[in-house]
């Protein structure tokens, strides 16, 4: 008798035991379960940054009235042109250069590597396979390292129009952040590239006008810098944060505008068309 007490008293310690054990799990188990949803909570009553419709300054004007306008020009504004709705994409293709001699002093020394030789023919060839259409223009750095890596996929291109620009050369668009230790840039050169580089944003990226009837493609072959910088100020994202993203060499980033002015990311840094061995970044 004492023994079948000894024994019940046993188990009635075990199952406080347990039952305290299991409160005490659920209690730690509830408390991570809390912290994981309270960074939920903060995103849910995050204010959202709108997009900018106008962010390239080309929305159509609906509804305009000629007679509200009381600018010094208003006599000569073609409210057709204002009323106007653009209905074709367009398409820009990006390529960043192929891997190169990073040890030349000058521009002219730093050549394609036989590694970029070979990534840019690789390019050539998926832009061939993926891009049926003509496209209406092709523009390419005048860096050295920039103009080689044209001069190799032009040839497997269909395209109406080749053109060099001077305003898609490499620089420091503008201070990243975070920074990195290893990029120091000064200031000045901040303040020149910055103003080139978003210059050439504003040359290319943009809706297309409303007498263009169908949708185009054009090609830009530059650098990673201007590319990450290009995506950030297409989707309207921070500037800052372009050297967040990292673009491997003759990858292909692929961005389209539509009509109303949204922009859509279709392909950032691919590089699925170079095997393994022949993949460089820097």
């Amino acid at each position: 008798m004492h023994r079948t007490r000894f024994i019940i008293s046993r188990f009635h310690v075990l199952g406080a035991s347990v039952a305290v054990g299991v409160g005490l799990a659920y209690t730690i188990h509830r408390s991570k379960v809390d912290a994981a949803v309270a960074p939920d909570n903060l995103l849910l009553n995050h204010t959202p940054i709108k997009w900018d419709s106008n962010w390239d300054n080309r929305q159509p004007l609906l509804n305009y009235d000629s007679s509200m306008d009381t600018s010094a020009h208003h006599d000569s504004i073609d409210v057709n042109k204002h009323n106007a709705k653009p209905t074709a994409s367009r398409m820009i293709i990006m390529i960043r250069h192929g891997n190169y001699n990073t040890s030349g002093r000058t521009d002219s020394e730093r050549k394609l590597t036989p590694l970029g030789h070979q990534q840019a023919h690789l390019a050539g060839k998926r832009l061939d396979s993926i891009v049926p259409a003509i496209i209406d223009n092709v523009y390419y750095s005048t860096m050295t390292r920039a103009t080689e890596t044209a001069n190799i996929i032009h040839p497997y291109l269909k395209f109406k129009r080749l053109q060099s620009c001077s305003l898609i050369e490499e620089g420091a668009p503008i201070r990243p952040e975070p920074p990195l230790s290893s990029y120091r840039p000064d200031d000045y050169q901040y303040k020149v590239d910055h103003a080139r580089i978003e210059s050439a944003f504003r040359k290319y990226f943009h809706r297309a006008d409303p007498d263009q009837k169908e949708n185009s493609i054009d090609v830009i072959i530059c650098h990673a810098n201007v590319i990450r910088y290009f995506v950030c100020r297409a989707l309207q994202l921070p500037p800052e944060a372009w050297l967040r993203i990292s673009i491997g060499h003759c990858s292909i980033t692929t961005v389209v505008i539509r009509p109303s002015g949204r922009v859509t990311l279709r392909g950032l840094g691919d590089i699925g068309h170079i095997p393994p061995e022949l993949i460089s970044f820097s």
